[in-house]
């Protein structure tokens, strides 16, 4: 007879006989659900299957031809002795070994002999006997001529156990089977049989709760058979399997910046995030921090892609490079559609793509209805994007490395949510940043962690610098330690410290743009410098009608903002298109597939800019980079308007080249006061030039005394804050500032505490 023993761990069921650490057999009710237990089931289930037994429901009394039979082969004789159950066994189950018949009799024996001290007579003995010798017969034939074996036999049961039933499963762990109740409906049933638990133990684990609706072994075996049909279609499994969220601290985007190496020591897998933040924690400092996640990520290698509001559609050229075909099933589309998926450079990766791709489909067969069109329709997407992203996430990847996908706004449709699934079983953290309240992500995820603010703010792009990151040397890095000695952390700065910097258009009322006008930058609202990139806090504004109809104090509030590095335009336009451009015949030649052509420009005749600091020319290259990029004006990269941004930027005038050759980006920046009075509206090459400079790093301030929609023509989005002050009035004569007084008032200080004269 086998003893009952406590388990170390559920792993324990599958250790061989003579590897346990006490020999016995395990006896076990299962009453509770966690992700530990489900992964125990599936594999219990399939060791039961090979080497055992399993029992869905009651095991199914024996019937009259079984009972007939059996009276045939045995006759109805029957004592309660080893002697008779040995010679019985011998004769009705010949195949069993006399090592496996001593057992069995022997625990047969235990059990009838329980029942005889519980006062059950000979004649309810025999039937007990007879149902039990049939049930080994029928049921469990194959189980006991395993008995004894170093790989111990499996017997899970599914439901409530009956009165025989539990006994038949005493017999068959004293034999030498481990069992395993597995019981939906709690405990309850079975103590009634077994009050003290003296026949079973119950598995008690941290984080076990109720199972989940609909659980079942036959919903577990589906599964099983479709992971087992997914292995097929995949062919050779990767090395690698992802390890998604268990290693967060609910730090959100600090937790996405920890380093690969640190997340996990496994080898087995690499450690990705799935996250999804809704809301923002701080108005002021939000885009701030998105700017500064970017840096660091660039920082520190990793390969990241950003997407803006929503993941264009597929054009019809990426559609038709989807080889395929006409599907009867899932299974077929999977196996075909799965062969467009290619990373020559690296196979392992490409394993894991495809065994990505067959499970994330897989799931959405049936999320999907069997509506086998809509999934082609979603997959062919799906593959269309991952062709588009790929060298932008993956280029040169080795293990553990894992990119960052960035999706800023959220998924606006079914579609967009199962591309993201994909991607968060690939080596890729993916982000999804809904920071405007109003607007509803529809993905949904087991897998995903959702981080939630109360704070709503509408982040319509994210705030990066498209320039390619530049190599340092080694005169730089002396640089920087004497800068970390000297001018770091201390608000002091020396002269042109910083040669790269990014704009960020600060959201103010209009009195402070009194305030801030004649303000160096570094005391600006979130100034800051990270990785020798200053963020220039600037003004870009349109101050619509007059306060309280009131021409004179208008006039006089301008001219205060009339610094020595302002430049005032007068009238609209201040360029305008048959002005001669020497630039404009070659423009369309210094662009390729979106991208400047630097090299070209720089040593064309038409370039004058070469007088320039190398920092400043670079400096503007990459606004104009940044420019296209974002498509701040109406036609760029659909009539051609591209060109005529490359033509208008690399034609400034000598007054604006030389306040961006002396600009410092910690100190004071240059200005623009463009004041228009008329009905006249900015021409395009105004509005590109405006747009440029602010994101040079210009306060730029309209003022527009009808209020007229004159600077938004060409704008594609209204990165300007508009200010209605007043009155609009129409037909004012721009004065000679010259002429304008600006009355100083005393301040309350002054009237208190100034002596009189």
């Amino acid at each position: 007879m086998f003893e009952h023993k406590a388990l170390g761990s559920l792993d324990d069921y599958f250790l061989e006989y003579g590897k346990r650490r006490e020999q016995g057999v395990y006896f076990y009710r299962i009453n509770g659900y966690n992700d530990h237990i489900r992964e125990f089931l599936a594999r219990y289930y399939e060791e039961a299957r090979r080497t055992g037994a399993v029992i869905e429901g009651r095991i199914p009394n024996p019937d009259e031809k079984n009972l007939s039979y059996y009276e045939e082969i045995m006759g109805m004789q029957f004592q309660l002795s080893m002697g008779f159950l040995l010679a019985s066994l011998k004769k009705w189950l010949p195949r069993m070994s006399d090592y496996q018949r001593n057992n069995v009799a022997a625990a047969i024996y235990d059990t009838l002999e329980a029942m005889r001290r519980e006062g059950k007579n000979d004649n309810m003995l025999r039937n007990a006997y007879i149902k039990f010798m049939c049930w080994l017969y029928y049921k469990f034939e194959r189980v006991v001529n395993q008995l004894g074996e170093n790989r111990i036999p499996k017997i899970l049961y599914e439901g409530t156990v009956s009165n025989y039933e539990l006994k038949l499963l005493c017999i068959l762990s004293g034999a030498g089977c481990d069992v395993v109740l597995l019981q939906y409906q709690g405990d309850g049933g079975y103590c009634a049989l077994d009050r003290d638990s003296k026949l079973s133990r119950k598995l008690e684990l941290p984080g076990m709760g109720e199972f989940p609706a609909g659980f079942c072994m036959k919903t577990l075996r589906k599964e099983l058979e479709e992971r087992a049909n997914a292995e097929r279609l995949y062919g050779t499994p990767p090395k690698y399997s992802s390890c998604t969220n268990a290693w967060i601290e609910g730090k959100g985007l600090e937790d996405v910046l920890k380093p690969v190496q640190a997340r996990g020591g496994d080898e087995r897998f690499f450690y990705n995030c799935f996250l999804r933040m809704e809301g923002v924690e701080d108005k002021l400092t939000y885009k701030n921090e998105l700017y500064q996640f970017q840096l660091e990520m660039a920082g520190s290698g990793r390969k990241m892609v950003i997407v803006e509001s929503e993941i264009s559609p597929p054009s019809n050229e990426e559609i038709n490079g989807i080889k395929r075909k006409q599907y009867r099933d899932v299974n077929q589309l999977i196996a075909d559609l799965s062969a467009n998926i290619i990373y020559a450079p690296n196979m392992e990766l490409q394993r894991i793509m495809r065994k990505a791709f067959t499970d994330t489909v897989l799931e959405e067969s049936r999320s999907v209805g069997g509506n086998l069109n809509r999934l082609i329709n979603r997959t062919i997407y799906l593959l269309c994007w991952l062709k588009r992203f790929q060298d932008g996430l993956f280029q040169k990847w080795e293990s553990p490395q894992v990119g960052c996908f960035v999706y800023l706004g959220g998924c606006r449709n079914e579609n967009e949510a199962f591309f993201l699934r994909y991607l968060s079983r690939l080596p890729v953290d993916v982000v999804i940043l809904v920071p405007n309240l109003n607007k509803k992500c529809c993905l949904e995820a087991g897998n995903l962690y959702e981080m939630h603010f109360t704070e709503s703010l509408q982040v319509e792009r994210f705030p990066r610098e498209n320039a390619d990151l530049q190599l340092s040397t080694a005169a730089y890095h002396a640089e920087r330690e004497l800068d970390t000695i000297m001018y770091q952390d201390t608000g002091m700065y020396r002269s042109q410290q910083y040669q790269k910097g990014v704009s960020a258009v600060l959201q103010s009322i209009y009195e402070e743009i009194a305030i801030l006008w004649d303000q160096e930058l570094r005391y600006r609202p979130n100034f800051n410098v990270t990785d020798a990139v200053v963020t220039m806090p600037v003004i870009y504004a349109k101050v619509s009608g007059v306060k309280d109809g009131q021409v004179q104090p208008y006039w006089a509030e301008i001219k205060k903002l009339l610094t020595p590095d302002t430049l005032v335009i007068k009238g609209a336009p201040y360029l305008r298109p048959e002005d001669p451009n020497p630039v404009r015949a070659y423009a369309a030649g210094f662009l390729k597939n979106g991208r400047l052509l630097r090299s070209k420009i720089k040593s064309h005749s038409c370039y004058t800019y070469g007088v320039l600091r190398e920092e400043v020319q670079e400096h503007i290259l990459d606004k104009l980079q940044l420019l296209l990029d974002r498509k701040m004006v109406k036609g760029i990269y659909q009539n051609g308007t591209e060109y005529t941004a490359i033509a208008t930027v690399l034609n400034l005038n000598k007054d604006i080249l030389r306040l961006m050759q002396k600009f410092d980006f910690t100190k004071k920046n240059p200005k623009i006061v463009y004041i228009n009075t008329s009905e006249a509206v900015l021409s395009l090459e105004d509005s590109i030039l405006t747009a440029f400079l602010s994101l040079a790093g210009f306060d730029i301030v309209f003022y527009v005394p009808t209020g007229y929609q004159c600077v938004e023509r060409y704008m594609n989005s209204r990165g300007m804050e508009e200010h209605q002050i007043g009155e609009y009035l129409y037909d004012l004569s721009i004065p000679d500032f010259d002429t304008i007084s600006i009355k100083s008032r005393r301040s309350w200080r002054e009237k208190i505490f100034k002596r009189g004269d």
